[in-house]
């Protein structure tokens, strides 16, 4: 890259900005999270090229055909995320733009979130929060049997999706003293080993396990992957754990399967729509835990983003295959 110029829209850390001034990069940083709205793409395209920039860094911006008509002269497109669902492929690899991403850069903050859900369900943190906050707590030992609860060591957990998260997932609730059990259809048993997790069929997990977590992602035919058959053939008093996708379960197979008592519980970090439809039953629910998808909301997401993004940028000045490229027809064609 000649120019060596990004506009960079996503987060991105002090360091991740330093490290590109040293590599000769000239940068501009407006993340979405503080401009607090999303570019439309084809003026998006049209300030990439007024603005003489060569590349261009997002994490919730979308990058289509039009942004890319709009600059010709942009080589370089990262996404700080690891799902690249938001960028048109097809139209970058035609124009020869090449796409990176950062996998696996939330996996730890989205494991930690997932047992942390795990915990705030069998623990009952929220209804104990509310319960002080509410001034309820008069009684010194009503609480114990009010609130009593249940303890990870010792349950059987069900990871479904063995990917970055899921195998971090497996080892933090190893830590715990789980049985940990795993379903992944690209992953075999003795993948599934090396994460610490028992491989076995999906159906077979959903029946034995006591703590069920989702790290799959969303389905192409869009029927969820937990319909309401697989949701009434959990274990009885099981509690489901979904930071991955609202679309993989069933929504009101699940409401009613936490009304009757068939399932103890849930943790949800994501919803089937944002903002959540206040008629949504589970706002009303004691034995639901929700968070408003903050999974992977921390720094150490921001730094670990940043920090390879920054790597890749720097390696495709110098001529060097980007570490994490999405499309390595490109990279080729440009070789040739």
């Amino acid at each position: 890259m000649e120019k060596r110029r990004v506009l960079i829209l996503a987060p991105f850390s002090a360091e991740g900005l330093d490290a590109l001034a040293a590599g000769g990069f000239s940068t501009v940083h407006e993340s979405w999270l503080k401009t607090g709205e999303l570019q439309d793409p084809e003026e998006l395209g049209k300030r990439l090229d007024g603005g003489g920039f060569d590349a261009v860094v997002v994490e919730g911006d979308f990058l289509f055909s039009e942004t890319f008509d709009a600059a010709p002269d942009l080589k370089f497109a990262g996404v700080c995320r690891s799902a690249v669902n938001q960028v048109d492929i097809e139209a970058a690899t035609e124009r020869g733009i090449v796409v990176v991403n950062t996998p696996g850069r939330n996996a730890n903050a989205v494991a930690e979130m997932t047992l942390a859900l795990m915990l705030a369900v069998m623990r009952r943190l929220a209804e104990g929060d509310r319960y002080v906050r509410g001034r309820k707590w008069e009684s010194p030992v009503a609480p114990y049997s009010q609130l009593r609860g249940s303890e990870l060591g010792g349950r059987t957990l069900g990871i479904v999706g063995l990917g970055a998260v899921g195998r971090r997932v497996a080892v933090l609730a190893g830590g715990f003293g789980m049985n940990v059990l795993a379903y992944d259809p690209f992953v075999t048993p003795q993948e599934a080993d090396t994460a610490n997790a028992t491989w076995t069929d999906l159906d077979f997990m959903l029946e034995v396990a006591d703590v069920v977590t989702l790290h799959a992602p969303s389905p192409d035919d869009g029927e969820p992957l937990l319909g309401r058959s697989r949701v009434n053939g959990m274990k009885d008093g099981a509690v489901l754990i979904n930071t991955a996708s609202a679309e993989l379960v069933d929504q009101e197979a699940l409401v009613d399967a936490l009304r009757s008592g068939k399932l103890a519980g849930a943790g949800l970090d994501i919803f089937p729509s944002h903002p959540v439809d206040p008629s949504y039953p589970l706002l009303d629910m004691e034995n639901v835990a929700l968070t408003p998808h903050i999974g992977g909301a921390t720094g150490e997401t921001v730094a670990r983003h940043s920090h390879a993004m920054a790597q890749d940028l720097i390696a495709f000045s110098r001529g060097e295959r980007p570490l994490n490229l999405i499309n390595p027809d490109v990279w080729e064609r440009r070789r040739g």
